[in-house]
């Protein structure tokens, strides 16, 4: 791992003053194609809102992630993961305030996620990131992170 004031390998995306490596352990997020934090610069919170909002929107109906959740909770989730994003890349402070260290596993470790959960929140994900009509390099960076961290969630075999 390297350590604080380390210089950061350029190929290493950070991740919450960490690089990308130590986080998702030697899974590599591929080359950096813009400063993360210039994501929520790029976008705004309104480009996260509309983001989350298309994802969530798919959720109630779908056969696999639907089951996930239970009635009355998809709009705190929404917020959680729409906090957790606008903190992630760039933006204020709200998930860390409220919440803490994101701790993406062990929050997640009550869900069954196996390859197919993972590949239908892919889906959903990229469908979404069609509807929010993001900026193509924001999206771009974005999908890439999508793909990695939700590899990074496979909990069961």
């Amino acid at each position: 791992m390297l350590g604080r004031g380390a210089p950061r390998p350029k190929e290493y995306v950070r991740y919450a003053g960490r690089s990308s490596r130590e986080e998702l352990g030697d899974a590599r997020l591929g080359p950096a194609l813009m400063d993360e934090t210039a994501i929520y610069s790029m976008i705004g919170e309104d480009g996260f809102i509309r983001l989350v909002a298309a994802f969530y929107g798919q959720v109630p109906a779908d056969a696999i992630l639907g089951k996930m959740y239970p009635p009355g909770e998809l709009a705190a989730a929404e917020v959680r993961l729409r906090d957790f994003l606008i903190y992630r890349f760039g933006g204020p402070q709200r998930y860390i305030e409220e919440r803490g260290h994101p701790r993406l596993r062990a929050r997640h470790l009550p869900f069954r996620i196996d390859q197919e959960a993972r590949d239908r929140w892919m889906q959903l994900m990229n469908n979404a990131l069609a509807k929010a009509a993001l900026p193509g390099e924001a999206e771009q960076f974005l999908r890439a992170f999508f793909e990695q961290m939700s590899t990074f969630m496979i909990n069961q075999q």
